[in-house]
C-alpha cells in the first residue's frame, strides 16, 4: 500500500480535506494545523517529546512545523485528515501550540468530532463553515505549554526561520540559543524529533513549495531557499515531497 492520499471535496473555502492511509512508518513536518481522526488500524507514534498510542476515534493533532514520527504500526492505517491554513487559526486565536493527542471519548474533541462528521457527509457550505470556526476556536483551549521547547530551542527555530535561505553553522545556531552546540543538538533532537540540519531542510521545501505555487519557476527556486543548485532541489524535494519540483508545479 505505501501512502495513499485521496482529496476529499468540501465546500467550504481554506479547508483542506484528505483520506489518508498507509501501512508503512512516516515521519514528517507538518506545514499547517491539522486534525486527523484515526478511522482504522493502531499505531504508536512520537510528537512534543512523547509516544502516543493512537487508535479508531483518536484525534491527532499539529500545527505548523510540529514533527510527527511513527514509532510501531500494528497494521494498515487510515485517518481522515482536515487542515486549514495557519492564518486562518492565528487570526482568531494567535500562535497556538496545540496537545498532540485526544482519546475518542475524550469531551474536549466534541467539535473536532463534529467538524469530521461533516466533512464525511458533505454537509453544504455554512454548515460546514460553522464546525470550522467552532473547531478553531476550540484548538486555543488545547493550547499546553508543557509542550512547547526550551528558550534555547526555541531561539534556535526562530534563527532557522529567519535565515533560511542563507548558510547557517552550528556555531550560529549555538550563539544565538545561548547553550553551547553539544547540549543543544541533544535537545533539539529531543524536542523537535530531528536535528536542526533536518528541520531546515524541510523549511527549505516548505518554502519551495509556497513559491511554486505562487508561480515562480523550478529553475529560479534553489537559490531563494538557501540550496545550491537545481540537483539539489531536486533530490531534496523528491525525497520529502514525492515527485519534482516541475511536476508539482504542472499539479498545483
Amino acid at each position: 500500500m505505501a501512502i495513499r492520499t485521496d482529496i476529499l471535496a468540501v465546500s467550504a473555502p481554506g479547508l483542506r480535506a484528505v483520506r489518508w492511509s498507509t501501512d508503512e512508518l512516516h515521519a514528517g513536518m507538518k506545514e499547517t494545523y491539522s486534525i486527523a481522526r484515526v478511522e482504522a488500524g493502531r499505531s504508536e507514534w512520537w510528537c512534543g517529546g512523547k509516544v502516543w498510542r493512537c487508535e479508531p476515534g483518536s484525534l491527532l493533532f499539529a500545527g505548523p512545523g510540529q514533527v510527527h514520527r511513527d514509532v510501531s504500526r500494528d497494521g494498515p492505517s487510515t485517518a481522515q485528515i482536515v487542515s486549514f491554513p495557519a492564518s486562518a487559526v492565528e487570526c482568531a486565536s494567535g500562535q497556538v501550540h496545540v496537545r498532540p493527542q485526544l482519546a475518542a471519548d475524550d469531551a474536549r474533541g466534541a467539535a473536532f468530532q463534529r467538524l469530521h462528521d461533516a466533512v464525511h457527509a458533505h454537509a453544504d457550505r455554512l454548515e460546514l463553515e460553522v464546525a470550522v470556526a467552532e473547531a478553531i476556536a476550540a484548538l486555543a483551549s488545547l493550547g499546553d505549554a508543557t509542550f512547547e521547547p526550551t528558550r534555547p530551542v526555541r531561539r534556535s527555530l526562530e534563527l532557522l526561520r529567519e535565515r533560511l535561505a542563507d548558510p547557517v553553522t552550528l556555531d550560529d545556531l549555538a550563539a544565538h540559543a545561548g547553550l553551547d552546540k553539544f547540549h543543544l543538538c541533544r535537545a533539539f533532537r529531543s524536542q523537535v524529533g530531528m536535528p536542526p540540519h533536518a528541520y531546515l531542510t524541510r523549511l527549505r521545501i516548505l518554502r519551495a513549495k509556497q513559491l511554486l505555487a505562487a508561480g515562480v519557476k523550478p529553475r529560479d527556486i534553489a537559490p531563494q531557499v538557501g540550496l545550491y543548485d537545481q540537483s539539489q532541489l531536486n533530490r531534496h524535494f523528491r525525497r520529502i515531497v514525492g515527485t519534482t519540483p516541475g511536476r508539482y508545479a504542472r499539479g498545483v
